[in-house]
């Protein structure tokens, strides 16, 4: 039994290396501003209004949708070189009191190397978790069908007012 194990790993890491897949991973903070403030617009704006409270939060409801065009940075303040652009949408999918939403997200690169190149997560953000996993669902440029998945992270988040800074880190195979 341990000789088959063997030999189906090997033929696994064989075919790895065989398809010239690289793995990369990426380290960036998205700034989800809800509430506007001085020099901070709003960068996720509610555009459905759910109807049932959420236990435990003023702000949102079950069904609240907002949409996405949060800035990407190299670090975890506004003023750090920015990457890119966040675009998308998420909802509050459960209805109980871990917040879950759903996350359909484009993390479009406008700086650098990867200038012009996204990656699509696309899961389950469980927010209130210290970690959350996402699937990575494609890409495009030199990400074109990339695969793997992103770590989010709450950096910072002000439950006035919703606004939030994530650290992320994605780990990605992509086939050259």
């Amino acid at each position: 039994m341990a000789n088959i194990v063997m030999h189906l790993l090997l033929a696994l890491a064989t075919t790895a290396i065989a398809d010239g897949a690289t793995t990369t991973h990426l380290q960036f903070y998205m700034h989800d501003t809800v509430t506007a403030s001085a020099g901070s617009p709003v960068t996720a704006q509610r555009v459905v209004r759910g109807t049932t409270p959420l236990p435990g939060t003023p702000i949102n409801r079950f069904g609240d949708m907002y949409i996405i065009d949060d800035p990407l940075t190299e670090g975890p303040d506004m003023t750090s070189s920015a990457v890119g652009r966040a675009q998308g949408f998420y909802l509050f999918a459960a209805q109980s009191a871990d917040q879950a939403l759903l996350l359909s997200g484009n993390m479009v690169f406008t700086a650098g190397k990867r200038n012009g190149s996204s990656i699509a997560l696309l899961g389950r953000d469980a927010i209130l978790d210290e970690v959350r996993e996402l699937p990575v669902v494609g890409g495009t440029g030199g990400f074109r069908g990339a695969t793997g998945y992103g770590l989010i992270r709450t950096h910072s988040v002000n439950f006035t007012n919703g606004n939030a800074v994530l650290k992320i880190d994605m780990y990605l195979s992509v086939s050259s």
